[in-house]
């Protein structure tokens, strides 16, 4: 079906931590290594020939090394994602796999070079093709499809065990040394359906918020900005113990006047 992806999306340092170790890349938009989040929230309409992308990040590490790993994870997507749309079009599963490798490279070699023992990012993002919606993570960065007022988690938390005192030790992530543990990422793939949400976040909000806090939060009727500032004033109340990073997204059909009227108005800004 011809459709357009509305999204969006924030990120906050929370309420106790004293820098910020997200970071996220969504429509080409992400944030430098040093950053105190994003200025409020932010929304952008894309049409879905343009393979529409996002990811969330959120780094690992002590001495500055989570925001480290959360930046070169969404530079090293952006980069790859730049001069592969057509393998995504085309060849998904292989964009996937490509891209994850990349990211884990790039960390994997910071880490090496700066003699870093410890640093990584989790990751979690969604891929539009034009038959499918592809939602692959590592870590615990959770990504939730809402439908009809339901939501149902379509991420995979990689964690070594869910009774652990505390947070849990991750089995997946990116800064996996490759001789050492196979990089294995969850994927899943959903066809298209008008009205479908999917949000990405960081556990800044799943830490804080349950599942059912997040579906009615969802579930209000109004705007993706709206939605998206509420789940974060929400999770800030009960607390905002880490850093905070949401993307809302909603298929939509194509509006195919708005979309004239962005080309013609192009022309006009290139004369």
């Amino acid at each position: 079906m011809a459709y357009q992806i509305e999204c969006a999306y924030t990120c906050h340092m929370g309420n106790v931590r004293a820098n910020n170790e997200d970071n996220f890349w969504c429509f080409g938009e992400s944030l430098p290594i040093n950053n105190e989040g994003t200025d409020g929230v932010y929304s952008k309409i894309i049409s879905g020939s343009r393979v529409p992308a996002m990811a969330v990040f959120d780094g690992m590490g002590g001495e500055s090394c989570g925001e480290v790993a959360a930046f070169l994870a969404s530079e090293e997507f952006g980069r790859f994602y730049n001069t592969n749309k057509r393998m995504l079009r085309d060849m998904p599963e292989e964009f996937i796999d490509g891209a994850c490798k990349r990211m884990n490279q790039a960390v994997c070699k910071y880490g090496t070079e700066n003699h870093i023992r410890s640093m990584g990012s989790t990751m979690a993002m969604v891929l539009f093709t034009p038959e499918s919606m592809f939602a692959c993570n590592l870590g615990d960065s959770r990504i939730y499809l809402m439908d009809e007022g339901r939501i149902r988690q379509v991420s995979t938390d990689h964690v070594l065990d869910r009774r652990t005192i505390g947070k849990a030790p991750l089995t997946q992530y990116l800064g996996l040394p490759e001789d050492l543990q196979m990089l294995e990422p969850s994927v899943a793939e959903i066809e298209h359906k008008e009205g479908y949400r999917y949000l990405l976040c960081s556990d800044g909000v799943t830490d804080m918020l349950s599942d059912g806090e997040i579906e009615e939060i969802l579930s209000e009727d109004t705007g993706l900005s709206e939605i998206v500032s509420l789940l974060l004033k929400k999770a800030l109340q009960k607390g905002g113990r880490d850093n905070v990073t949401i993307i809302l997204c909603e298929v939509q059909k194509l509006d195919a006047g708005r979309r004239l009227r962005t080309w013609m108005k192009s022309l006009k800004e290139k004369k």
